[in-house]
Parts: structure tokens; sequence; C-alpha cells
């Protein structure tokens, strides 16, 4: 079957809104995703208008890099749709557009709302530089803002995989922005960098605008802006505060080997003043149980974990929506008859969303109080190992009760002659449980 022009075809799950924007290689539009109504944003690339030299390569590292990250405060990629002429790309929505458009409206800000988006930048940055990725082109039109105002750092196409004894050399970035070790006007003056360090000279030049309200390197003529950043020649302020007097020029030193480390900018005392919660507590991982996730899955986690009480709690919340009956009516069905869930408890919202139950309890006791809730919902089980078992649950097991809970392999791999033995055929259900 041939696919329309508009590649609704290829995007069965999501319902396509207006065009957010245009770029070189296509455009960017506004989707509803149709399971969880969930809005994302669908970058559609031309394959034809990449075909030029190394563009294509951007675009796929973009994609890797943003498909393995998962932090509140670096942009989501869900799912990646590849068609004979085009790309879709299925990325989390910043609702509130660049912080670049936010600080022009602005102007100057205030130190307490710099501080708060500088902080969310920085626990960004490090989050990436972490996970070996450096990004070389942070500038406030690559800062996205989501509906309530939280950073989120996107467009990863100038970004680099950082490995042990090798060096980076290439330039790239914005002038305004790019280190001065990076600021390459004639091919021999090219120097090698690390990475981070670059990352932090633009962390730099973004906190002097947010609280000057100008750039602290700019003129139109090219070689003359090139001096002066290499020379690090610009002012500061008066009515900058101590702190930030002290910050910015740790940030912008020109010596790369002298230059402030993000792990001692988030120890620096202007950063440590009303810190988010979870700048001070390390964030649950929760790249490895998403690899394999579902795109519905995903969208479920962002939105809930980020409204939750759990790391993030009340200082970060993306979005007040919770489950709701109706919504999903699989999920109704469920929550109705397997689990028996009241609907007060569907509609509670949780206090972490994470995969599983972490408890500092015995082994041997927290076996027995599961192997308690499985007997009470009428689950058989046959045990492989000390804390491992393998489990069934049919509908008929509450209407025929058996002297024990405990079943041999014979049971188990018969479970559909179980739900055979009525006029109505019975849903079975196995699984595996681990502690």
């Amino acid at each position: 079957m041939s696919s329309r022009g508009d590649g609704t075809d290829y995007l069965r799950n999501y319902r396509l809104g207006k065009t957010l924007g245009h770029g070189s290689f296509g455009k960017v539009k506004i989707a509803e995703h149709l399971l969880t109504g969930h809005k994302v944003a669908i970058k559609i690339l031309n394959r034809r208008k990449m075909n030029t030299p190394g563009m294509e390569e951007k675009v796929r590292r973009e994609i890797k890099i943003g498909s393995l990250f998962v932090n509140p405060h670096v942009i989501r990629v869900y799912e990646v749709i590849e068609t004979p002429l085009d790309i879709y790309v299925v990325m989390e929505y910043a609702k509130s557009g660049e912080l670049f458009d936010y600080m022009v409206q602005k102007g100057r800000l205030q130190e307490d709302e710099a501080r708060h988006l500088f902080q969310q930048i920085i626990a960004g940055v490090e989050y990436c530089h972490r996970n070996r990725v450096v990004h070389r082109d942070l500038k406030p039109e690559n800062l996205l803002l989501d509906a309530r105002g939280n950073v989120k750092i996107a467009d990863f196409g100038l970004s680099n995989i950082m490995r042990d004894g090798h060096f980076l050399k290439t330039s790239c970035g914005s002038p305004n922005y790019a280190a001065p070790e990076v600021e390459t006007p004639t091919v021999v003056s090219q120097k090698l960098y690390a990475g981070p360090e670059v990352d932090v000279w633009s962390c730099g030049v973004i906190l002097y605008a947010l609280l000057c309200g100008r750039l602290p390197f700019d003129d139109e003529n090219i070689p003359n802006l090139f001096k002066k950043i290499k020379g690090g020649l610009y002012t500061l302020p008066t009515h900058l505060s101590p702190l930030a007097r002290d910050l910015i020029p740790r940030m912008l030193t020109v010596d790369p080997m002298k230059r402030i480390s993000i792990p001692d900018i988030r120890q620096h005392q202007w950063l440590k003043i009303h810190p988010p919660r979870y700048l001070a507590v390390p964030p649950p991982d929760a790249m490895q149980h998403l690899k394999k996730a579902t795109v519905a899955y995903q969208l479920l986690y962002d939105n809930c974990s980020m409204a939750s009480s759990g790391y993030l709690g009340a200082e970060f919340q993306e979005s007040e929506d919770v489950y709701s009956p109706g919504l999903l009516p699989n999920l109704d069905l469920q929550l109705s008859t397997g689990n028996r869930i009241s609907q007060e408890a569907s509609l509670r919202q949780p206090e972490k969303w994470l995969v599983g139950l972490q408890s500092p309890e015995n082994p041997r006791e927290i076996m027995n109080q599961v192997l308690g809730t499985l007997q009470a919902l009428n689950v058989r089980w046959k045990k492989i190992g000390h804390y491992n078992m393998k489990c069934l649950w049919c509908h008929n097991f509450g209407l025929h009760s058996l002297a024990s809970n405990h079943m041999n392999d014979d049971f188990i791999n018969n479970a559909s002659a179980i739900s055979t033995t009525h006029l109505q055929p019975q849903p079975a259900v196995k699984f595996e449980m681990q502690v």
C-alpha cells in the first residue's frame, strides 16, 4: 500500500496539529498521542534535503543521544519512524518555546529567577557529561521551556561522545557562546579540547545574559569578536551580587585548565541558594527500565513522575494530570477486575513512579508478605528459586478454591486448558516474580 504525502499512514498513533516551525531539512509539528492524550512534537526530516556530506550523521547522532537520555532537563525522544522519503522523530513537546524568546521578552532577569533557570541548565548539562556527552552548542536558542517554564536542553546535532584519552578538535557552536579554545578563525590556530570545559564557558555566557540582559562578548566584526573572547574582555555590571560577580569570571576563564568545573559550579554558594531538591539528592536512574518501554508508557512516566512528590517534589511539576477513569478503557477494565483496586486508590497520586517495589525489610519477610498477597488474590505459583517464582492467575480460581496455592509445571503449562473448562472463555495471566 502506498503512503499518502502527509505521512499519516506512518503516524497512526498520533493526531497531527499545526506546524510549530520550519528548519533546513523539514518542519516540526505538534501532535497528540491518541492512547494517552499527551502532546508531543514531531520533527519531520526530508531525506532528500539531508543528502549532504555529514548531515545525516549529524541527525543520527542527535536521535541516538535523545533516545538514550532520560532527564527532566533534557528533551526526550520517544520514537523514530523511518520511511523511504522522511524521518519522523517523536519528541517531548516544550510548550513555551525557546529560552531566547523569553529573555528577549523579559530582558534582564532578577537573580532568583535567573538562578532557578540556571540550576536546571546545570543539572541537565551535568547529566550529559555524566553520560560522556558534550553538547558544544549551548545557547538560549537550544534551551526550551515547557508549559511551567522548566528548562529542556535540545539540539544535540553538534554534540559528541567523550572517550578516555581522546580529545576533540572540531570548531563548532555559535561564535558568541563558543569557548576560546573552540574559536578557530584559521586552521593553524586549531586547538584540542576535552569537552566539558567548552560547555562550562557557554553556560557562563548564558548566565551573564540571564543576569545582564546582554552578551558579555559581542561585536559585528567577527575577528574583533574573536579577539574579545580570546582576551576575556568583558565588563561586569555593578548591579550584580557579590556571589554572582565571583561565579561568572570563574566560568569565563580563558585558560580551560583554570576554568571552574560543573561539580564545582554546583557547590558554589550562589547556586546553592534555594536549591531544588533534585540538585541535592541524586535522581533515580530511569534509563534502564525505559529502554524497551512503549511510547505510551514513557509519556505516562514523564507526565506522572514529574508531578509526583518523589525526588522532584513540588518544586518541579510538569503537569497536574493524573490517571482518570475513561482515559484508557483497557486499563479501567484491569483495575476493576484483575487487581480489584478501588476508585479512590486509582485516583490517588503516587509518591514515586518506580518499576517494582523497594523495601529495607528482610528478604524472607518480604517473600512471606508477597506470598500472602498472592494467595489473597487467588494467584497460584511454583517456586523456581528462593526468591523467584512462576505465577498464574485465572478468573475461575475464585470459583473453585484449591487446597494450596502451590502448583507444579503441568499446572503452569496447561493454563490454557483451565480457561476452556467453562462455556465462556476465562482470562488467564501467567507471569514471573523475582525479589
